[in-house]
């Protein structure tokens, strides 16, 4: 292992220590190990969208929207190989929001992410995107 020194303001490394606290870092390589790893696994799959991927995909919209729900919902069920689960919370009266939970290529889900995003009514959406090594464990018996 190699050793890396930084320079921080003082307010950044005291936000950064009460990070630490918050999150219960051992001590601050950790920290900056898991932020660092974290960091390039998100940059490798938002650049590359290949190999196995995990998402959550959350949008709020306007229930009110003309057929966009039926919309919504065929765009699931066209897409029923990458969407495992779907959560649905009513906001208020005129607002959904909706978070799919998403497995597959990380291409295809990105596609399926901005395909959902782009309908008219669909406001605030995000794709949280996770590299995932998708190995299928045999069931014991």
């Amino acid at each position: 292992m190699e050793r890396v020194t930084i320079s921080l303001e003082e307010t950044l490394l005291a936000e950064f220590d009460a990070f630490i606290r918050r999150k219960g870092y051992e001590n601050r390589s950790e920290a900056v190990r898991d932020l660092v790893r974290g960091r390039l696994e998100e940059d490798r799959v938002a650049e590359d969208h290949s190999g196995p991927a995990v998402g959550c995909l959350s949008y709020v919209y306007n229930h009110h929207q003309r057929e966009l729900a039926r919309r919504l919902t065929s765009t699931q069920h066209a897409h029923h190989d990458l969407v495992l689960t779907t959560l649905h919370v009513h906001l208020d009266h005129d607002n959904c929001l909706e978070v799919a939970i998403l497995r597959g290529e990380a291409g295809d889900l990105q596609h399926f992410a901005e395909e959902t995003m782009a309908e008219t009514g669909v406001r605030h959406g995000q794709l949280h995107l996770l590299p995932a090594a998708l190995v299928a464990k045999p069931k014991p018996g």
